[in-house]
């Protein structure tokens, strides 16, 4: 089964012989967009790198989980202000080894920062965040009146 890409057409263009058009114009914007993203203004290789996340909600609070291997728990921080989370941090590269001959560098290295706008619905003075194996998980608990409530329908 082929994956492809989502795409909301009705946004652009809805006269039909415009929207193919259009809808090129991005595709060539998105390639050469991605083939320079990677190198930094002097034209050096950019070191940039975005720890992956999973962001859940469960009934009582939302959980975000970021993968950070490789990434000290000292070097981590998480910030909320003005309602936006933000997490950062860095990933230190090891230090060159004089008797080795490196052959392929893959690796990414350096700051990262992740910022999440939070519904009005978290409890900021109860957010609580742990680091293990690797995966930082941020716990947002719900506020009361966010959690769903049922409802006992009564038969009379």
């Amino acid at each position: 089964m082929a994956l492809t890409k989502w795409r909301n057409d009705n946004d652009v263009v809805t006269w039909s012989p415009f929207r193919d058009l259009v809808n090129m114009q991005k595709d060539l914007g998105h390639v050469f967009d991605s083939l320079f993203s990677d190198f930094d203004s002097d034209g050096s290789i950019a070191s940039r790198w975005a720890p992956r996340v999973d962001v859940m909600e469960h009934k009582d609070a939302y959980t975000i989980k970021a993968e950070l291997p490789g990434v000290s728990k000292n070097d981590v921080r998480i910030v909320l202000q003005e309602n936006v989370l933000t997490i950062r941090g860095e990933k230190k590269q090891e230090s060159e080894q004089k008797d080795a001959n490196y052959h392929r560098v893959e690796r990414a290295y350096g700051s990262f920062e992740r910022s999440f706008t939070l519904p009005t619905s978290v409890k900021s003075e109860k957010i609580d965040a742990s680091y293990k194996d690797g995966i930082l998980t941020v716990t947002l608990p719900k506020v009361e009146e966010a959690k769903p409530k049922e409802i006992e329908v009564k038969v009379s």
